[in-house]
């Protein structure tokens, strides 16, 4: 229809990219940057080929993105431009910074149109969120500062035995006295006196003070020991004789074979025995060894590479035997030890002779 006045001065004006002629080709894609684009009408566009402007319908027809023209081009033809009007209503894409609050309608702009990032705190007028802005449950875990929460925000009786992990609560969180025979899980000693034995499957409380704690135990290892198990334990033997060692030096005693091992405190490639648990420990050392009459041998313990104890063995003998070494240790649980000999001849020797050299140890207590 016709416009009352001036017709509208605006639209999605686009300069289509230049198009090179092919000879004996009428039907040429049109594109903007390379990308196909389809007029609204062949009204709604000019064409210059060899500096004429076409007659639309007439001298070129449109079928969605392609323009073909009324009879082939040739070499030397020029289609100068393909000018898009676009709907002349259409504004198109705004340019950049060009539409205001005003122009927009109130609650239009939704999260979805958000970019992600772009709201910092410079853009929140009231940084004081109320509960009522924020849905139940909506505030999850990755939400929360790390050490953020503590006791004040906890509410009584929130925390049960289902949040607690198992072997969490420790004895310094435990009060003084606050453990009443009511709350121990072990069998009632009743009916006996000191002249009556404790019966299979009875249980007694016993204090550690050593551990500061209430040892749970039963008969059997009331009988073994007040003090516990005797772990880590171990007891190895030579497999072999230990021959051409130095005279007059400090050898360690190599080649020995496990009795047994049950904690695996024992070295086996270095020959050394690593107990790994805080205590006191009692070691021993056994050797079947060449004695030299008048001379003396010596047997050492080392810690951590440091002789700790030794003993001489003035011996009146030329015959080999044995010599013995016994100590109580104590161990960190990252210390080792290892057993050393000391002979006083060069062609004494260190014998295997069955189980008659060897070692072992156990703890005694932590």
């Amino acid at each position: 229809m016709a416009y009352i006045g001036r017709e509208p001065q605006i639209g999605n004006y686009q300069v289509c990219d230049a198009i090179s002629v092919v000879n004996g080709q009428a039907a040429y894609t049109m594109q903007v940057s390379s990308t196909n684009v389809i007029p609204e009408s062949v009204n709604h566009m000019i064409v210059s080929l060899n500096g004429v402007i076409q007659k639309p319908g007439s001298s070129y027809t449109i079928a969605s993105s392609t323009i073909t023209f009324s009879s082939n081009l040739a070499t030397g033809d020029s289609i100068d431009f393909i000018y898009l009007l676009g709907n002349t209503l259409d504004l198109g894409t705004p340019s950049d910074d060009t539409v205001t609050g005003a122009k927009i309608v109130d609650n239009a702009i939704n999260s979805e149109h958000y970019t992600d990032g772009s709201i910092d705190t410079a853009h929140i007028a009231d940084l004081n969120v109320t509960t009522g802005k924020i849905a139940a449950d909506a505030i999850t875990g990755a939400k929360i500062a790390d050490n953020a929460i503590n006791s004040e925000h906890y509410t009584d009786g929130s925390i049960d035995t289902a949040h607690i992990a198992a072997d969490q609560i420790t004895e310094a969180k435990i009060a003084d006295n606050a453990i009443s025979e009511e709350h121990l899980d072990v069998t009632a000693v009743t009916g006996h006196t000191a002249e009556t034995s404790i019966a299979d499957g009875d249980t007694i409380l016993i204090h550690d003070a050593s551990a500061s704690a209430l040892r749970k135990m039963t008969k059997a290892n009331f009988v073994s020991g007040i003090g516990g198990t005797n772990t880590p334990t171990f007891s190895v033997y030579k497999n072999g004789d230990q021959g051409s060692i130095s005279a007059n030096t400090w050898t360690k005693v190599t080649t020995f074979t496990e009795i047994f091992d049950p904690q695996s405190t024992w070295d086996v490639s270095n020959n050394k025995f690593t107990p790994a648990v805080s205590g006191k420990y009692f070691i021993y050392l056994t050797m079947y060894v060449t004695l030299v009459d008048g001379s003396t041998s010596y047997l050492a313990i080392r810690k951590n590479g440091t002789q700790i104890i030794e003993i001489a063995f003035p011996s009146g003998r030329t015959t080999a035997g044995p010599i013995q070494l016994s100590a109580i240790v104590e161990s960190d649980d990252n210390d080792y030890f290892e057993f050393y000999v000391k002979l006083p001849a060069s062609n004494s020797t260190v014998f295997s002779n069955g189980i008659q050299t060897k070692c072992g140890g156990f703890k005694l207590i932590e």
